[in-house]
Order: structure tokens, then sequence, then C-alpha cells
């Protein structure tokens, strides 16, 4: 429930830190804003407050066109939660409803779709329909006013069915046609490569993030350097090709105020999903302001918060490569997983083609998918035998979709399946949940790193499962300050 007086404070102060956690909608004007916006504060007898931008269009509201909330950051109050709905807005996100329903995605969840109505009228004000149809609104608007697409590909980018209806939906919300949003002389070729700012809420340490997933690449498929992060994605992200060619390149690159998404050749379809997939993989929708005021109420990690504010969790691109790449990590260096991941995708990865004589040092594979390694010769890697039947083990159940490691699962059933694979322990399913299912609480406690980092820190009057009580509901949070503190 929002409370007014707050969130009226937070309007009159235009504070950031309450960016995207709800929006206002203005009576005398039928405009909803961020909290934000330039505009003069609206009276308080003019004034409704929402959680979603999706009840706030429910209920006649057009977005405003200075602060355009199509911009600012996902909520992080959705972010951290591991329960029904928030699991559902990560399946809307990557495009569940828009290619399987609402009933698809209620049998995603295994709940009926009268269920899930309920629960999204109770907590967002919108049911589902409502919340994937304002996603799409406002990935559109966004793709329309800062790419060169072409609007029809804007269309089937942002999820649409049909040129029609998008035209319909954009003349419902905004009052103007998608041309006359873009403006003139705009969009009338198909761009190379695909360029958007991606929202941050700040502080953030982008240059922590860098440097772990740096220390972490998969040879062959990504390239992390000091100020940016490379990978191959499938033409159409969520899923990896088996044939040649079907590859493109993407680029994060952190700014002030922003990630900088550069995507080559992206299909329309899904431009989406691979938004999606880049805001997990650089946890972009969390409140770091929360996080540090918890963690640093700590002694023992108020040093560690006051020298890294706006620390992160590195996600994961893709569930099941993260989940190989941990089970690769099992009792070897850091490093030496990196060599190991880099061997399995050398020989059962996907090649690019048409790579250019001067792009030899780029990203040239694409992450197995899980049915090939599940029937993959692994001998010969450096892996025991043990490992090997752990990989196919775990690739066997996510290709059989026995396993969802893209964050649309409750992640305490996920760890409980994933244990019950041969060869997967607590901390390969706490690293796992911490990472792919986005878990803030997840905390693979056996770490060797994380018990030589604490015990650095001289309190030896209490264990550190005893002291990680008191980081919940930010453990993983907890554990990259510990991870990162030497």
């Amino acid at each position: 429930m929002l409370d007014f007086d707050s969130c009226y404070r937070a309007v009159s102060a235009r504070d950031a830190r309450f960016d995207g956690r709800f929006f206002t909608g203005v009576t005398s004007t039928g405009i909803y804003c961020r909290p934000i916006c330039p505009a003069r504060t609206p009276a308080r007898r003019n004034v409704r407050f929402f959680t979603a931008a999706a009840a706030a269009e429910g209920a006649g509201f057009r977005p405003c066109k200075r602060c355009r909330p199509e911009a600012s950051p996902g909520s992080p109050d959705w972010d951290f939660r591991g329960d029904l709905v928030g699991r559902a807005l990560r399946l809307i996100d990557d495009g569940v409803v828009d290619d399987h329903g609402v009933r698809g995605l209620a049998r995603r969840l295994a709940v009926t779709d009268r269920h899930l109505h309920r629960m999204f009228v109770a907590e967002l004000g919108a049911p589902p329909l409502t919340v994937a149809r304002n996603r799409r609104l406002r990935l559109a608007r966004r793709l329309l006013t800062e790419t060169l697409m072409p609007v029809t590909d804007v269309a089937f980018a942002s999820g649409f069915g049909s040129v029609r209806q998008f035209n319909a939906s954009m003349r419902e919300t905004y009052g103007q046609a998608p041309s006359e949003l873009r403006g003139v002389g705009r969009g009338l070729g198909r761009p190379a490569t695909l360029e958007l700012r991606l929202a941050v809420r700040r502080p953030y340490d982008s240059a922590s993030l860098l440097a772990f997933l740096a220390a972490r690449a998969i040879p062959g498929v990504e390239k992390v350097t000091a100020d940016r992060y490379v990978r191959t994605v499938a033409a159409a992200p969520g899923g990896t090709s088996d044939t040649g060619g079907e590859a493109s390149t993407i680029e994060l690159i952190p700014r002030e105020d922003h990630v900088l998404l550069r995507a080559g050749g992206p299909s329309p379809r899904g431009v989406a999903s691979l938004v999606n997939r880049c805001r997990r993989l650089f946890d972009l929708d969390a409140d770091p302001c929360a996080v540090d005021d918890a963690l640093g109420a700590d002694p023992l990690l108020a040093p560690l918060v006051a020298a890294r504010p706006g620390l992160r969790v590195p996600g994961a691109f893709d569930g099941f490569e993260l989940a190989v790449r941990a089970v690769l990590g099992q009792q070897v260096s850091v490093a030496g997983a990196s060599t190991l991941a880099g061997r399995v995708v050398a020989r059962c990865g996907t090649p690019r083609t048409g790579l250019a004589a001067s792009a030899e040092a780029e990203p040239a594979h694409l992450f197995p998918t899980a049915a090939r390694l599940a029937d993959a010769d692994l001998s010969g890697l450096g892996l025991t035998g043990g490992r090997q039947r752990t990989l196919r083990a775990l690739a066997a159940a996510v290709a059989a979709e026995e396993l969802d490691l893209d964050g649309g699962a409750d992640p305490a059933e996920i760890a409980d399946r994933l244990m019950a694979l041969p060869g997967i322990g607590p901390w390969t399913a706490g690293y796992i949940a911490m990472r792919a299912l986005g878990d803030p609480d997840a905390f693979p406690a056996a770490d060797l790193g994380l018990r030589r980092a604490f015990d650095a820190l001289g309190h030896a009057e209490t264990s550190l499962e005893q002291r990680a009580e008191r980081w919940r509901p930010w453990r993983a949070y907890a554990a990259m300050h510990l991870w990162t503190s030497h």
C-alpha cells in the first residue's frame, strides 16, 4: 500500500530514490508522471498515486511527455521478490504473455488465470493483460524516440501482434500516431545497430560489477574490459541457435546515469527479451539505498559498504549458461573454471559465421543449448567423470523443461530440484539462485572465498552463518561485499 503523505513528499522533493517505485496521476490534467518530473508539483487534492504505470493508465491517465514514465528504472519492490507476482512480472518482461497469453503465463506459474488476475489486481491495481500491454507501450515509446528502427519493426519488437493493433494502442495511450511521436525523417531505413539507454538507480558501482564478470567471462562467448561487457547472443534472444550464423553481438557500456546497450542486428521480436536479460545481468532494478542502509547497519560490513556504495549482484544473461559455469567452478579456481568453460564452448558451442578478420579477438561462439550439451561428448576436456554426469543431468533437466533457470520459478523450489541432481550441493544451488534466479537473499555460505574474507575481518566470536542472519534479505549483496573486499 502507498502512503499518501510519503509519496507526496517524494514528489515535492523530486526524490530520485523513488523513481520507478510509484507514479503520480494528476486529475486536473489527466497525466501521470514519475516522482522526478520537473513540472510544477500539483496540489494535493489533484493527485492519485499508483504502484504501477499500468494501473495509472487503467485509471484513464496518459503518460507525461516531459518526464517520460517509460524511461524510469524498474520497481525495486518487485526486483527482489520471489513470490507469484514478482515471478509473473519477470515472465511478462520476457514476453511470455505476448507469445502465450495470460493463460500460458498462469500455466507456467502453475496457477489458474483467475487466481493470477486476482493477485495482480490486489498487488498492482491492474490485471496481467493490462500490465503486459503497458510494457509493450513503454518499450515502443522508447524505441520510437531513442532509435532509428522503422515503425513496423517497432510494433513487433515491442510485442504487438499486428501493426494495426500497435497504431490503435499508441493513439489511445499517447493521443498520437507512432509516426507523430517519432518526428519527421527518422526511422526511414533499418539500422545495423540498435542503441538503447537502460535506466539505472544510483549509486551504481559498475567498476566492481565489470571486474567480477571479467574474472568469470567464458572464452569465446564473453569479453569484458574495464569499461564494457561484450557477448554473443542468438539472433532471437531467449534461446541459442544450433546453426551457424544466427548470432549477433551486444555491448553493455556503463555511463554516469545509464547503461548503454548496443546490439548488432537483433530480430525485432527479440528486443524485449534482450533488454530484460541485460537489465537482469547488470542488476539495474535494485534499490542500492535500501541495500546499503541495511548492510551498513552492521559494523562488520559498514566499512565495505562505505567503500563500494551501490555494489550490485551480477545476474545472468542466460540461466542455463550460468548454471553450467557454476558446475564447472566446483572445487577449482575461478580462472580454472573459465578455462573449462572455454573448452566446453569450443567443442559444443555454435561458431558464428562472417566475422571480419579485424574481429578475431571478439566473442565468436554461441553457448551450447541444453539439448546439445545433454548428448555431448565431454571426454578429453579435463572434466572428471562425475562432473560430466552432473552437466548432462543438468542439461537434460533444462531441455525437458523440468528446470526453469531464468527467474520465472520459485527460487526455493528450483534450489531443491537442483540439489536432487547428482553432483549439485548447497554451494552450487546457492550460487545459481543468487545470480541466475535473482534471489537477493541467496548465500553460498560454504564458499571458501566468503569464509576467508569473513575471517579477515577479525570477528571470530560468531560464525559466518550466524552473522549472515543479520544481513537478510540482502545476503547476496553481503556476499558480493565480502568477495570484493580482498
